[in-house]
Order: C-alpha cells, then sequence, then structure tokens
C-alpha cells in the first residue's frame, strides 16, 4: 500500500532535504534525550509523575530488558518495495498498528492537554484512548478527532451510576470502544510522587471528565465551582471500587453497546476468563510499571497470553520506545500496541507538533524496520521472525 510508504518511510527524506538549507529538526528522535528534554522542561512533580514507575521501578527496567532478549532476525531478496502496515481491530481501522495509551492528566505536561494529543492523532489517523483521568472532557475530544478513531478507557468508580453515565457519555461521543483498566483499584507505591507529596487529582488536574459528569456533580451539594475541596474529596472517595470481581463484567456489558476490552491482564488464566466471559479485546500489560514493582514484564507474558486468549485479539501495553518494539511485540503475537510515555513527552516539548513529531518518527521506523527486515505485511510477522538472545 503506497500510502503507507509515503506517509511514514519518506519521513527521514524530508528531514535530510530540510537539511539542505540549513533546517535541524526541532524535536528529538531517541527516547532517551525526549525524557531528558522533557525533565528539564517539566517540574520535578510533573515529569516524576509521568517518568516513574512502583517501588525500585524494577518492573520499569524488567520491561526494557525484555525487549533487548528478543532480537529481529531479517530475511533477504523479499519484495519490500510496497509495504501495508494497516490494521483492524474490533472494528476500529488504523494506518499502522499503534494506538495512544491513555495517560491522565496531562494538563501537568501542556495546557493543551488531551486536545493537543487528540489533534495529533486525528492528523496521522491512529486511535486515541482518552482516559477517564483527562483533563478535557469526552466530548471535547470527540469534537477534535471529529470522525478519526478513538476507545474510551474506563477507570471503575464505586459509584455505578456513574460508571453507567461515562459509558454512555463515550458512546454517544463515538467512541468506538471501552477500555477497562484493571490494575488500578489502588496506587501504586510510587517514590518519586511521594517524594514531591505529589498527587495531581488532589489538585484538580485530571478531574474533567468528573466536573462535567451530571451523576457525578447530582452527588455533591454545591457545583464543583462554588466547593472545589467538596467535590475532590468525592473523587477520592468513589475513584475506584477495589472490591470488584470477574463476576462483576457482566454489569457493564449490560450497560454499553460498544466492545470491551480489559487492560492489564498478564497471566495466561486471567486472559482465558475473559475469553470465557465473551470480553471483546485484551491489553496485555503491566501499567507501564507503574503499579507492581518487580512485575513480570510485559512482553514476557504476551506469548502465554495471546496463546490463552484464542481468537479473542491481545493488544500489547509497557515499553514500546521503537519501530524494533513494536515489530517484536507483533511477531510475539499482538494485534497493535499501545504508547504511552513517549508521546507524553513529545507534548510536554512542542504540545501537538511535539506529539506529531514522536509519532511521525516512529511510524517510520516501523516501516523502514519491517522493510530492513524482509516484511512487507503485517501477516508476515511471527515467532520465526525473532531469535532469543543467549545473552
Amino acid at each position: 500500500m503506497n500510502a503507507n510508504r509515503d506517509m511514514f518511510g519518506n519521513y527521514q527524506l524530508e528531514i535530510y532535504r530540510k537539511g539542505l538549507s540549513g533546517s535541524l529538526p526541532e524535536f528529538p528522535f531517541t527516547y532517551a534525550e525526549l525524557e531528558r528534554r522533557a525533565r528539564e522542561k517539566l517540574n520535578p512533580g510533573a515529569f516524576g509523575y509521568v517518568a516513574g514507575g512502583a517501588g525500585s521501578e524494577e518492573t520499569m527496567r524488567a520491561n526494557l530488558e525484555a525487549f533487548n532478549r528478543w532480537r529481529i532476525l531479517p530475511r533477504m531478496l523479499r519484495d519490500v518495495a510496497v509495504r501495508d502496515l494497516s490494521t483492524k481491530v474490533l472494528g476500529t481501522t488504523m494506518p499502522a498498528p499503534v494506538m495512544l495509551a491513555p495517560v491522565g492528566v496531562l494538563s501537568i505536561v501542556h495546557p493543551e492537554a488531551e486536545a493537543a494529543v487528540a489533534r495529533a492523532a486525528a492528523g496521522l489517523g491512529l486511535p486515541f484512548i482518552l482516559s477517564t483521568a483527562s483533563s478535557r472532557p469526552i466530548e471535547e475530544v470527540a469534537q477534535v478527532m471529529g470522525d478519526s478513531p478513538r476507545w474510551f478507557q474506563l477507570y471503575w468508580p464505586k459509584d455505578r451510576k456513574f460508571a453507567v453515565s461515562l459509558m454512555q457519555r463515550a458512546e454517544k461521543a463515538g467512541y468506538g470502544a471501552i477500555v477497562v483498566t484493571l490494575d488500578t483499584w489502588l496506587l501504586g507505591w510510587r517514590p518519586r510522587d511521594l517524594s514531591q507529596a505529589y498527587l495531581p487529582f488532589l489538585r484538580g488536574e485530571g478531574l474533567a471528565n468528573y466536573l462535567s459528569d451530571p451523576v457525578f456533580c447530582g452527588a455533591l451539594a454545591k457545583p464543583p465551582h462554588e466547593d472545589m475541596p467538596a467535590a475532590i474529596a468525592h473523587w477520592a472517595k468513589i475513584f475506584s471500587d477495589p472490591g470488584v470481581t470477574w463476576d462483576d463484567l457482566k454489569f457493564l456489558r449490560e450497560n454499553t453497546r460498544l466492545p470491551l476490552v480489559l487492560k492489564g491482564i498478564l497471566h495466561p488464566d486471567d486472559a482465558r476468563r475473559a475469553t470465557d466471559l465473551g470480553m471483546d479485546g485484551i491489553i496485555c500489560s503491566n501499567h507501564g510499571g507503574r503499579q507492581v514493582d518487580g512485575a513480570v514484564a510485559a512482553l514476557n507474558a504476551l506469548p502465554d497470553v495471546v496463546k490463552a486468549a484464542g481468537q479473542t485479539p491481545v493488544l500489547f501495553d509497557s515499553g514500546i520506545r521503537t519501530g524494533a518494539d513494536i515489530v517484536k511485540a507483533l511477531a510475539l503475537g499482538a494485534r497493535a500496541v499501545l504508547l504511552g510515555r513517549p508521546y507524553v513527552y513529545g507534548l510536554a516539548l512542542g504540545g501537538e507538533a511535539g506529539v506529531s513529531a514522536v509519532l511521525r518518527a516512529l511510524l517510520a521506523d516501523l516501516d523502514l524496520t519491517m522493510a530492513l527486515s524482509g516484511n512487507s505485511r503485517l501477516e508476515q510477522l511471527s515467532r520465526d521472525t525473532l531469535q532469543l538472545s543467549k545473552f
């Protein structure tokens, strides 16, 4: 499909041509440099919230080390002149198997927050998964994206009527699926945040979907603008319900027509149970290492989750940094991947332009990695594409 090649692979040529007139790229191309410059740009609390993980951050390191253990085994003399990276997951068509992961409280990173991310995603046709804890409400992000694909991530609150309201708002606003996060019923022990005594929600950040919801506001004695501390206290009271079990999933199914995707699955038995209960999709994820210190690397869990899920599509999240990372995750069975911290750093550095630059670079890297490894279509990727390193 020429469109993929022109949209992605020619990005590097565009950069080199601009260099002839002395124009250098505004944004960096490596994750390390993105993170370094974001650290310089953001205040310590905001940077720590984005960059940090649980405990000793061993799970974050394990995620990256897992990618290093797998090596791509290139094949030669295959026709890769035309590449087609497009795919379709649960009725959502995308030009490449990349979605923008749900990341909350983006107002601490850039004043345009999710609106800037939504514009960048829409410009490339990539699906954006909006967090419940976003700084812009469901409807505003939908308006920004127009007909571009989007999903909604649900932090399942204690107030069931409020949960239904959120799902109904997402459905009405044209979101294509509900992503239910399962690993954040409680906030993990995060030393970077603790050292700054920094939890942005308690400062009123990331509450747009709560403060704009009729059910949430109906439970308050006064409107949020008249008593914000009371609204924040109510948020803290109903944010999540640690008592939810597998039996409760039927409640979601009964209250939305949208596909249901469970995010945070790492154990094959959980993947099998999700499939048995009729869930539409699974995201293999350890929340980017933000919840359980010392947890299994998400990539290491992926093959068994895919096998247990059977025909249920499995997406992957946690540790995606490069085009090679995407190829490895797809070769191990993921249908698509979710990108998190890199686009957030792009947002910090340049708003919509920064996010677009990060995404264009990643897509170009993916396109070239596919071609140079001898693959022109996603269906060609399999376990045979990889070799497990002995070192």
